[in-house]
């Protein structure tokens, strides 16, 4: 008994076909999010010049943030909701939620409606990332944990690339309005994929004292699930000293054990996601500003979501053997080389590459601190932990559209743009090392289980 409970739930199979399904439409959902972080970037040139609107950088920068305001709002809320209600229910409506305000926005008829879609898109936007990341996680065997998180945060680069090239066809010809209508794409054929074939974690069901719902799970996928490994969770769950309530997992992530870690992963994830968020919103219009056509500046925005889809899924084979620390290292610095880079009158293959190189490091980034928070946490703070860390990241978000847009506004030189994008990438290579190890493991990789609870799918022997 004593060695199923060590193995967890299923044994030492690595990808199982409930794991590959969850993958599959995790990955999808966090696709159409990144088409929608994605659009606004590639349209704000047109909207720059739409009539009646006098939209101005700045006020274009603003409206970007007001949308991150609402991931903000909606990556602590359903982050921590997330915990309490199921990974899966608050998938599903949060990806309707913002597939139809997404919609909406393409009939704004003026900044300030369209600014008011943005942001409420951006409630149930911000929900979907900490949640899809959680389900993937915990239907993933941690020897591939870093694997399956780059294949699930590479939806996010995908939708980019969708987004890009949509731009590229369809604004020339149709105008950027139609951009939006695509965003209702996910509630037609997702939705209903993900309502019928998505299961809950059986690790949060146990986890919510819910064994006979994760019996039930496990035998519809034909999972080996013992008692031995539901008084394992229910014991764990009581060692924790912590009841099952959302704000108690709140409490938890600034608890004595784990404040030092939560604050290194909120500034990493800021850090990150500005550069993410600044190069998304303002490179195309950058580009174009340096003397490159529109289409040639949206080549760019391409360019760099695709570096950042082929690169973190190789970079993520090393990261399982290496561990977190040094990987996350490697990419905070690849991305601030390659961001100083792109501020070089560089010959055209090249400036490619620097793009290439810098999607790799900015969203590989964001994919192994991910990866990370998911292993340092235990699992009925998992949610929590991914909602709060997106969340408070979004703040960095919010800062670089509109502090890129006054540089642009200001009439500074394209250069200082590659500047102020640089800077973070350093200072969250310092940060990655004050890190401490997750309570109760003996690696400073993660690897090891957060306060007793059950982590995943499967664990290792």
């Amino acid at each position: 008994m004593h060695d199923d409970s060590r193995k967890g739930i299923g044994g030492n199979a690595t990808w199982r076909p409930v794991t590959l399904l969850v993958l599959a439409i995790c990955g999808i959902t966090v696709v159409a999010d990144g088409y929608d972080v994605v659009v606004y970037g590639a349209v704000i040139p047109s909207l720059l010049h739409e009539p009646g609107w006098g939209l101005t950088p700045a006020g274009a920068g603003l409206i970007g943030s007001v949308a991150l305001v609402g991931m903000l709002m909606g990556a602590t809320t359903v982050g921590t909701l997330t915990d309490t209600l199921g990974r899966r229910r608050m998938l599903i409506g949060c990806l309707i939620w913002f597939s139809v305000m997404t919609g909406l926005c393409a009939i704004a008829p003026t900044p300030e409606v369209f600014g008011a879609f943005r942001f409420l898109a951006g409630l149930g936007l911000g929900g979907v990332l900490p949640t899809a990341t959680a389900l993937a996680g915990e239907y993933s065997h941690p020897k591939t944990r870093n694997l399956v998180f780059a294949i699930v945060f590479s939806g996010f680069p995908v939708g980019g690339i969708l987004a890009a090239l949509s731009g590229m066809l369809v604004i020339p010809r149709s105008g950027w309005q139609p951009m939006f209508l695509l965003g209702l794409v996910p509630l037609l054929l997702v939705v209903p994929l993900a309502v019928r074939y998505l299961p809950e974690s059986i690790v949060f069901l146990q986890a919510k004292g819910r064994y006979a719902e994760a019996r039930k799970t496990a035998d519809r996928w034909n999972i080996p699930l013992d008692d031995a490994q539901e008084e394992a969770a229910a014991s764990a769950e009581a060692r924790s000293g912590l009841d099952s309530g959302g704000m108690s997992s709140v409490k938890a992530l600034f608890s004595h054990s784990y404040i030092a870690a939560t604050l290194c992963f909120l500034a990493m994830t800021c850090l990150c996601l500005f550069m993410i968020y600044g190069l998304n919103t303002w490179l195309p219009e950058i580009m174009r500003r340096a003397g490159y056509s529109s289409g040639s500046a949206l080549a760019f925005l391409l360019v760099f979501n695709i570096g950042a889809v082929v690169g973190t899924i190789v970079i993520s084979l090393a990261a399982d053997r290496l561990g977190s620390k040094p990987i996350i290292v490697t990419t905070y610095l690849l991305a601030s080389v390659s961001v100083i880079l792109l501020s070089l009158r560089l010959p055209t293959g090249m400036l490619y590459l620097a793009v290439a190189l810098g999607g790799v490091g900015a969203m590989g980034t964001q994919t192994f601190v991910l990866a990370y928070v998911s292993k340092h946490y235990p699992v009925r703070m998992g949610a929590t932990a991914m909602g709060w860390t997106l969340g408070f990241g979004r703040i960095g978000s919010m800062l670089a559209p509109p502090v890129l847009g006054l540089i642009i506004g200001a009439g500074w030189a394209f250069q200082w743009n590659f500047y102020a994008l640089a800077i973070p990438g350093v200072m969250g290579a310092v940060l990655i090392g004050l890190v401490p190890r997750a309570p109760g493991t003996e690696s400073s990789g993660g690897h090891g289980q957060a306060g007793g609870t059950v982590r995943s799918l499967v664990e290792p022997t």
